[in-house]
């Protein structure tokens, strides 16, 4: 089981990308063996952390891959390495920050991902579009939420940020490109998707 959360609008972006990036991927699958489940996530620190605990808990699924949407980007996507648990001071689409400005009160300071993205980096390639490596995720709620996917399924959980919908990236070119990276993910976990 693997589950995909995407991201609903924020900010000037009435459309998020990363969710009907998703949206495609869910119409492709990934192959018999992978039971795909998406869903849409609340641009809220808060509902989305609860959303997350709930997948973790009730699903608990082998890899909770997120997708969020990075405006300041234009036909880049990037391999967020960690999820940090402190400086969210940027308030979110209902004007809320967390307590103390972090994700768990008594979490380690970043939480690596299980997924090796430098090696997924440098051996992966989708025409079209630059991929890169991160090691900061934004301190926004795709960074928070993807803390609390780390710290509740032990790494198990990997985050792409997309760029915004435009005339040469569109929705089902993010599908195909996520369907190629997150393929390159589930081999790297050993899991056979055919």
């Amino acid at each position: 089981l693997s589950f995909f959360p995407g991201f609903g609008p924020f900010r000037q972006y009435l459309v998020n990308s990363s969710w009907e990036a998703v949206k495609e991927l869910s119409k492709r699958g990934l192959g018999e063996n992978i039971d795909l489940q998406v869903m849409q996530l609340p641009v809220v620190y808060q509902k989305a952390k609860e959303q997350v605990i709930k997948i973790w808990t009730t699903l608990q699924p082998l890899l909770t891959v997120h997708v969020g949407l990075a405006s300041s980007t234009t036909a880049l996507i990037l391999l967020e390495q960690c999820g940090k648990n402190k400086g969210y001071q940027e308030r979110d689409a209902c004007g809320f920050q967390p307590e103390g400005a972090c994700c768990m009160l008594d979490g380690p300071e970043k939480i690596e991902s299980a997924i090796n993205m430098k090696t997924l980096w440098k051996n992966i390639s989708v025409e079209g579009i630059e991929i890169m490596f991160s090691r900061d995720a934004g301190r926004y709620v795709c960074d928070y939420t993807y803390y609390t996917s780390l710290y509740y399924g032990n790494g198990r959980a990997a985050f792409i940020h997309v760029p915004p919908l435009s005339k040469s990236v569109t929705a089902d070119f993010l599908g195909k490109a996520l369907h190629t990276i997150i393929l390159a993910m589930l081999e790297q976990c050993g899991v056979d998707h055919t």
